[in-house]
């Protein structure tokens, strides 16, 4: 673990001073500097106990013949790029192996929220996340889970947590805020454990995240706003962000594997000239296959140049933004001295091909390669075969009973919206057979069942679902589900429903998908039914094959897995299912499938 300042000081002033020879220097770099806006050409940066202790013209008086020396040959030296937003457990695989993953795309920084495996171990899971965290080469900083159940009375979660526990974890080292309040109608409804984990966190002097998920911008935002959330990822439209940035929260803008939420927002920046301090970018749920094959936050950093943000902006909110948010500008975020030695190299601002990664002052990657070896973390057989379905499900298990005699009903259904994390409340009239409500595949309307999997109740709780697609029988199960992360199945077939399920509980958790009784693509993840024990290029390996399989089965979906992952998620409008049904997320109450049924 990196000394802190206080125990580097003396040597940083040496090394600055000439009197001590710098550990390393990296010569002839054009600078950027994220506090002027600045780019500076034939630059110098000396290097000691993993932090910057001199940036200038010449680092000649720093070079000792123990200093490792590396010539940049002019190359852009930025600082290590931060995710303000994130969860691990979306890229199916632990801490550990998505930093393996994202270091050789220039990931340094990393604030995880890891309320997903808090909804199924509870504190002792955050636990060995916050843990896993903190022994890691990089800066990967923890916010404690805000929200488990995220909605209470809505759903029932593996765990639940609350103020006392928020306290405790406040205590914890690598602890740096609240994770994102979820429950915006707790909130401005005045909950009072809602309020009292904000207190809580607040009174230790921590960032409190935000998520509010609503279009309305009127009193409910404000109630929101002044409950004290720090900042805000949900934002979707250029009037989301204005709303934010305007009452002092930081915008932050998302490009995960499913959610495309930059282009919108950015033009704030571009075309209104907002202040751009207050926007930062993130990530939020990235796939395996994308960090492997397509990036990290390099990705959006690419990607919000490509909408006309200047480079150099860019790189700012991604860096010293973000590190100022939480606090920790003194820490990290820029290449000054006295900050953690966390430095990109790359021939090129825009396209930002990632050539040299150093963290906190050692060499990660070279040329897209980790050269470093980072040991895999080893999770307790306590952490392990968690899915307990009670029973083994039939095809009938998910049959929707019509009303006596009738030929045709009226449906709720759950409607995709492809690359966004909303859904739409839609309607739809289905043929009645034997009793029993039929899916429609020529209007793209499915099934979807929510199976409860963490007590062993049993449980199916039924719907519809359109959006994905699927052309021919089939069904795709995943015991990812955020939040409450019971087994989420949508097929078009109730067999092939039954035997995904099945299967979850069989190798303790994943995602599978099944056709005509045959099983196309498993991932198995095996830690709390959220990540595999497998590097992340195995699991990227087997998520393509995942996607390949659901493209068979007709779903052309961008990333359709995310959007399958999110279907549950009771605090995101407009239709959701959970385990004690279907939720109406405009009204946060329970609603029927049957329309007719009211």
């Amino acid at each position: 673990m990196i000394e802190t300042w206080f125990q580097s000081a003396p040597r940083l002033v040496d090394v600055a001073m000439g009197r001590t020879p710098a550990d390393m220097v990296i010569r002839n770099v054009r600078w950027v500097n994220v506090h002027s806006g600045e780019i500076i050409p034939g630059t110098d940066i000396a290097v000691s106990a993993g932090r910057f202790a001199f940036v200038g013209p010449d680092a000649s008086h720093a070079i000792g013949p123990e200093t490792e020396v590396i010539d940049a040959e002019g190359r852009y030296a930025l600082p290590g790029l931060c995710d303000a937003h994130m969860h691990v457990e979306s890229g199916m695989i632990t801490v550990t192996e998505f930093a393996r993953a994202v270091i050789p795309h220039g990931t340094t920084s990393m604030f995880i929220d890891p309320h997903e495996i808090a909804n199924v171990l509870g504190m002792p899971g955050v636990k060995l996340m916050h843990d896993e965290a903190a022994g890691l080469p990089i800066n990967v900083f923890v916010q404690m889970p805000s929200c488990v159940p995220s909605a209470p009375g809505l759903e029932n979660a593996g765990a639940s947590l609350g103020p006392s526990e928020v306290r405790e974890a406040m205590s914890w080292p690598n602890i740096v805020g609240l994770g994102e309040m979820m429950n915006f109608p707790g909130v401005v409804g005045g909950d009072a454990n809602m309020l009292e984990e904000i207190g809580a966190t607040q009174a230790a002097q921590k960032t409190v995240g935000g998520h509010y998920a609503s279009k309305d911008l009127g009193l409910p935002f404000h109630g929101y706003v002044a409950a004290g959330p720090a900042d805000d990822h949900e934002g979707t439209s250029l009037a989301d962000c204005i709303a934010r940035v305007r009452q002092g929260m930081r915008a932050m803008l998302r490009l995960g594997s499913a959610w495309y939420d930059v282009a919108a927002q950015i033009k704030a920046v571009t075309e209104l000239g907002l202040d751009s301090r207050n926007f930062v970018l993130c990530t939020d749920d990235s796939h395996s296959g994308t960090l492997v094959n397509d990036g990290h936050m390099n990705r959006v950093v690419r990607h919000a140049i490509a909408q006309g943000l200047k480079p150099v902006t860019a790189i700012q909110m991604a860096t010293i933004n973000t590190a100022q948010h939480f606090g920790l500008e003194r820490e990290l975020g820029s290449i000054t001295p006295g900050r953690r030695a966390d430095v990109i190299l790359t021939s090129d601002l825009a396209t930002l091909p990632v050539e040299t990664v150093i963290a906190q002052g050692r060499v990660m990657s070279r040329e897209g390669r980790l050269c470093v070896d980072i040991a895999p973390y080893d999770y307790p057989a306590s952490a392990k075969n968690t899915v307990r379905l009670g029973k083994k499900l039939a095809g009938s298990d998910f049959d929707i009973t019509a009303p006596a005699e009738a030929s045709e009903v009226k449906a709720r259904v759950i409607g995709v919206i492809e690359n966004q994390a909303p859904t739409r409340a839609l309607e739809a009239s289905l043929p009645v057979a034997n009793g029993i409500v039929q899916m429609d595949g020529k209007a793209d309307v499915c099934q979807i069942a929510l199976v409860e999997r963490h007590r062993g109740t049993g449980g199916v709780t039924n719907g519809f679902v359109s959006g994905f697609g699927y052309n021919k029988p089939c069904a795709m199960a995943s015991s990812v589900a955020h939040d409450s992360h019971h087994i989420i199945v949508v097929g078009t077939n109730k067999d092939d429903m039954a035997l995904a399920t099945n299967r979850l509980g069989e190798v303790g958790g994943g995602v599978v998908v099944f056709s005509e009784g045959r099983e196309l693509a498993l991932v198995k993840l095996p830690i709390a039914g959220l990540m595999s024990d497998q590097r992340a290029e195995i699991v990227a390996k087997e998520a393509n094959a995942l996607i390949e399989a659901m493209r068979q089965c007709g779903c052309t979906l961008n990333n359709a897995y995310m959007q399958h992952s999110l279907l549950a998620l009771v605090v995101i409008p407009e239709l959701r299912i959970s385990d004690l049904g279907l939720i109406d997320v405009t009204r946060f109450q329970k609603t029927d499938v049957l329309i007719d049924a009211e």
